[in-house]
């Protein structure tokens, strides 16, 4: 089983299909659907044939549960803190390359707090996937360091993804530096602005990172493995389906070449 802790959040997607009106209407394909960087790793591991769990904390309202279901149906177990706050909720506006632009508000998840932490969903677990999103705010991220720890305790390794280079420099280089090197992840996921953000070689941070290089791949030890040839459509979570593929076929063999041609 492949857990990971973190956000479970209403997604809209926009999608405008010509230029932008300012002060206007701009005609557009909007989507409406379950979100977040934990669940979406979640959903993708479960996809691609794994047994997948979901540690989040949402609003018991309506659109909390209708996520959760939706998870489930997907074949992703989901244990939920149900909270007085509302469920948290991104817009992803996309543009005409693909490339996204993201509004978070992240709501409930941020009170995840140690207490409330559910031992038993880290039972058995094959690897802990942290977003670092799960580390930028408390009590959330002492949640997160406890999950770590509990992993860790029963042998099992620990994947982390910087996840955001605005979320880098909000917390802090040296912060973010400085938790990664208490964490000590056996499996770093950057991107390159990310990893520039950060302000340190990713491999120097972890036993091994894996720098992702979008339609390029990614580079491991200063080697590219190339991508499968596609066309970009949507950017959005492609990065969390490179990682759960990754660290699925990673935990399973051990084999950075394949778990590079699995991501």
């Amino acid at each position: 089983m492949f857990a990971s802790l973190g956000d479970l959040l209403t997604d809209v997607t926009v999608v405008p299909t010509g230029p932008a009106s300012p002060n206007d209407d701009t005609p557009a394909e909007i989507r409406i659907g379950g979100g977040g960087q934990a669940a979406n790793w979640c959903a993708w591991v479960a996809h691609l044939g794994g047994a997948s769990r979901l540690i989040t904390r949402v609003g018991d309202d309506a659109e909390g549960r209708r996520l959760v279901d939706e998870l489930r149906r997907g074949g992703v177990e989901v244990c939920a803190v149900w909270a007085p706050e509302p469920t948290g909720a991104v817009v992803a506006l996309i543009g005409s390359d693909g490339e996204r632009s993201f509004f978070t508000q992240r709501g409930a998840v941020l009170g995840l707090s140690p207490a409330e932490l559910p031992r038993a969903c880290l039972a058995g677990a094959a690897l802990l996937h942290l977003p670092l999103y799960s580390l930028l705010a408390e009590p959330l991220a002492a949640a997160a360091r406890v999950a770590a720890a509990w992993v860790r305790e029963a042998g099992a390794p620990l994947a982390i993804d910087l996840s955001s280079a605005a979320g880098v420099r909000a917390r802090g280089p040296a912060a973010v530096r400085r938790e990664l090197r208490d964490l000590r992840p056996d499996l770093l996921f950057a991107t390159e602005d990310e990893a520039a953000a950060l302000g340190a070689r990713p491999d120097d941070l972890a036993a091994l990172a894996v720098v992702k290089l979008g339609a390029d791949g990614c580079r491991i030890d200063g080697r590219v493995y190339p991508a499968a040839a596609a066309r970009a459509v949507d950017s959005t979570g492609a990065g969390d389906a490179f990682a759960a593929g990754f660290c699925v076929e990673w935990a399973r063999s051990g084999d950075r070449e394949r778990a590079a041609a699995a991501g």
